[in-house]
């Protein structure tokens, strides 16, 4: 699970789950240069997985590597199977506010895939996994209204059921609770949890809420470009550790 003076893990930690995804030997960037030492470390299914870093530690060069958006300076990525299915979520605020779509439209964003971009309407399929993810996460009264009118708590909602409708077996999170308050930031860290549970599926979240992804994340990843380093291991561990807590008192 872990590469040797990079990252550090639980010895002999069992599985949480079924394998999803492997980085092996993993070294993300650009140009040919390397952001972090290489990374050794798999996500599974059932997990939520907390990754914590100062702005720029390579967060989202991470993210996109694993998309597949970039390629790896070293090392791959490994996939359980050809089909494995992923999704984005943004921040609520990386949607177009203009467009006059309803939280239902948005929600249904998540069943686009190959030809159904060439259907004009939903199949009864849809509708069911569209109505059924709305209500999964408590936004189905609000289906019929407009996202742009909705709390930041009730857009970040909507995407996490957006999240849900793709069927995704694993979801990349970027700052969703960047824009909500304590309280809000506290209830969709803990029903993200309840997904990654409940739903079976490996959810990744980028978050600076240190504290919330300590208490609520089942494994934490620390980015530490200035040292060189990736932390990765079960969450009471790696909060246990220095390249951790000097993390929190920078960002304190």
């Amino acid at each position: 699970m872990s590469a040797a003076a990079a990252t550090s893990a639980k010895a002999g930690a069992a599985p949480s789950g079924e394998l999803l995804l492997r980085c092996r030997g993993l070294v993300v960037g650009y140009g040919g240069e390397g952001l972090l030492p290489p990374l050794d470390l798999e996500l599974r299914r059932g997990t939520l997985v907390g990754v914590l870093g100062r702005n720029g530690s390579g967060k989202s060069t991470w993210f996109k590597t694993l998309l597949g958006l970039l390629r790896p300076v070293a090392g791959r990525v490994e996939r359980s199977a050809p089909g494995l299915r992923m999704a984005y979520v943004p921040q609520s605020a990386g949607l177009d506010a203009i467009l006059p779509l309803s939280a239902r439209d948005v929600v249904a964003q998540g069943r686009l895939t190959g030809t159904s971009f060439l259907r004009p309407w939903a199949s009864a399929e849809d509708r069911r996994v569209v109505a059924g993810a709305l209500e999964a996460v408590g936004v189905a009264g609000l289906a019929r209204r407009r996202f742009r009118d909705l709390s930041k708590g009730q857009q970040q909602r909507v995407l996490f059921a957006r999240m849900l409708a793709t069927r995704a077996d694993l979801a990349l999170l970027d700052e969703p609770t960047a824009a909500m308050d304590v309280e809000g930031e506290h209830e969709a860290v803990a029903e993200l949890a309840r997904l990654a549970h409940g739903e079976g599926m490996a959810v990744v979240l980028v978050t600076h809420a240190l504290e919330l992804a300590e208490r609520n994340c089942d494994e934490l990843i620390v980015f530490d470009r200035p040292a060189r380093r990736v932390v990765h291991g079960p969450s009471a561990e790696v909060a246990g550790g220095e390249v951790y807590r000097r993390l929190r008192g920078e960002l304190a």
